[in-house]
């Protein structure tokens, strides 16, 4: 597992930038922190449903497991 992590950065990078900034104008993935960083994602009125914590981990997973890989990799 960890060098499945390790090796397939080149993967994780193009996921990133493909499914982790779209669309693109802007990333949709900056709106989801942003919002969730101003306090916002908690909200009981206007606050992040089900459904937008679901795009948040989409939009997210990518760029954790290229972070976790250069991690992995600078750690040689």
């Amino acid at each position: 597992m960890k060098d499945q992590l390790k090796n397939n950065w080149k993967l994780f990078l193009i996921a990133s930038l493909t499914l982790g900034l779209a669309p693109f104008n802007p990333p949709h993935i900056w709106g989801k922190i942003q919002w969730i960083l101003g306090g916002n994602a908690f909200d009981a009125q206007k606050g992040l449903q089900p459904q937008d914590w679901f795009d948040v981990l989409l939009h997210g997973l990518p760029w954790l497991l290229l972070l976790i890989s250069g991690v992995l990799n600078l750690k040689k």
